[in-house]
């Protein structure tokens, strides 16, 4: 005799009427918008708010790149590194509120911003006494942490490596948005205008013509055809921006657009090296479907050295 018993079907894992949850796609564009719209709100609204935005932005960007170096092993001294980066960026800012100030013999620098104190600049050496601490910070606790924690000498090169990976370039930025002492908001926008160009015309060149691999070891999915479309959107918004930067002259702006064209895919590529080095997919969580802020923002880090030098260099 056969046995008839039905199959039992299997068990959900959740009930028959739940809801599913939001889909990777629609938490990329909720999370996208409210993005660039703090982005965007804290540049235009002054320099305060691009000031604190990005200070938390690098930070952030920073602690990522300690975690993923926690996650391969090193123990880089987390605490000191993002103190160190706060200081970083607010050197710059003061560098850049500041103008020469001469009375008789002796020179120094004033601020510009109101209501500043000047004795709180004291004087532009003063701002260079924790980068000499800041070493011996870190050989401190090396030592104290000896022979506990092995590979000292790698952790502080760890420690400072996040600090010319991630801060220095970052606090750069400072640079870009001023001129002459003053805050333009508009040459962030512009810079924000080129990176997103090259992103989405890569994207979508990539995506339609792509064939012949870029990088296939370190990311798989860009090609030279991605690249191509990129660098020529990235001139295209080069040129429009004339709208929004009438007073910069076309071929400084189609220069800063091959800078972004040629170093923004570099700086992602160097950070899916990193990522690679680790095993880890993300940098960070904190943008459901973006990944970390580092994910976000990697194409800066090789941008903004490059576009800091021409502008010291073109006065």
């Amino acid at each position: 005799m056969s046995d008839s018993t039905p199959p039992v079907p299997p068990v959900s894992a959740q009930p028959a009427d739940a809801k599913p949850g939001p889909s990777n796609l629609r938490l990329r564009v909720i999370y996208g918008v409210i993005g660039a719209a703090l982005l965007l709100g804290s540049v235009w609204f002054s320099p305060w708010t691009f000031g604190i935005f990005f200070a938390a932005v690098q930070a952030v960007m920073l602690w990522e790149f300690y975690r993923m170096m926690r996650a391969g092993g090193y123990a880089p001294a987390t605490g000191i590194g993002l103190v160190g980066s706060l200081f970083i960026f607010v050197a710059v800012g003061v560098m850049q509120h500041t103008v020469p100030a001469v009375s008789g013999a002796s020179a120094g620098l004033t601020p510009t911003l109101p209501g500043w104190n000047t004795a709180l600049w004291v004087t532009p050496k003063a701002w260079l006494l924790p980068a000499l601490v800041l070493p011996l910070l870190l050989i401190l606790r090396e030592l104290r942490r000896w022979p506990r924690h092995g590979q000292p000498f790698i952790n502080f090169s760890v420690t400072l490596g996040g600090l010319f990976y991630v801060s220095i370039p970052m606090a750069l930025l400072v640079v870009i948005a001023h001129v002459n002492q003053h805050y333009d908001y508009r040459r962030v926008f512009a810079l924000l205008f080129l990176i997103w160009a090259s992103d989405i015309g890569a994207y979508a060149a990539g995506k339609n013509f792509g064939k012949h691999k870029l990088a296939p070891s370190i990311s798989p999915g860009k090609t030279w055809e991605g690249w191509a479309g990129g660098f020529l959107l990235t001139l295209l918004v080069g040129w429009a921006l004339g709208l929004l930067l009438p007073d910069v002259p076309l071929a400084h702006r189609l220069v800063a657009a091959g800078v972004v064209a040629v170093f923004a895919p570099l700086g992602d590529l160097a950070e899916s090296v990193l990522k690679r080095s680790v095993s880890v997919k993300d940098s960070g969580t904190i943008m459901p479907g973006h990944g970390g802020l580092l994910d976000r923002f990697d194409a800066f880090l090789l941008v903004l050295p490059v576009l800091a030098l021409l502008q010291l260099l073109a006065g």
